[in-house]
């Protein structure tokens, strides 16, 4: 196993929950196209990232793609940042820049009718269950005419793979000293997590 694998089982979950935002990419005979989309995951008895679930604009040329060619390859890159020599007290020590990344092989299938599950979950997702939390129903009428523009879809994950290059092969002395330097950031984090 690489040094810069995720160490334990969930860490991939566990950062797609995080980061939510991940990077869409379909392609055809008209070459690639991108689309950064909210997505949630839903997760294998072994807690492993089986479906990532979204939805499309109907306008997006993704949609018509897809039909067509439904593989198609998603990304999350979570916290990142350049790690500088000076950062640490090593003389000879070069520049890096440190990441996470989870990237998804899947096959998308639309699922027309779904949207207002969809929406719901990942509103609850993103804004909680506390009292006072956003919900659809604050649109009022404006939500039925969100819902019928947009086309909801599960990407079944054909292959996946991840690399957390967070400092794992530093020593702890240069380790130390960038966490230092970088403060309590979502990167110091995730580092913590992947050292640990």
């Amino acid at each position: 196993m690489s040094r810069f694998a995720p160490r334990r089982s969930g860490d991939v979950a566990r950062m797609v929950r995080q980061e939510v935002l991940g990077l869409v990419t379909t392609h055809d005979c008209g070459g690639f196209i991108s689309t950064p989309l909210p997505l949630f995951a839903e997760l294998d008895e072994a807690g492993e990232v089986r479906m990532l679930v979204g939805h499309f604009a109907k306008a997006n040329p993704h949609v018509a793609r897809v039909v067509t060619t439904p593989r198609a390859h998603v990304s999350f890159f979570g916290p990142h940042a350049y790690i500088s020599p000076s950062m640490v007290s090593k003389t000879d020590w070069g520049p890096t820049w440190n990441y996470r990344l989870a990237q998804f092989e899947v096959d998308i299938m639309l699922e027309p009718g779904n949207e207002d599950r969809v929406i719901r979950t990942l509103a609850t997702l993103l804004e909680g269950t506390e009292e006072g939390g956003w919900t659809v129903e604050r649109m009022g009428p404006r939500y039925a005419d969100l819902v019928a523009h947009v086309v909801a879809f599960r990407a079944k994950v054909v292959r996946s793979s991840a690399r957390f290059k967070l400092g794992q092969d530093e020593s702890m002395t240069s380790f130390q000293e960038v966490l230092a330097a970088l403060g309590d950031t979502p990167l110091s984090r995730a580092m913590r997590e992947q050292r640990d």
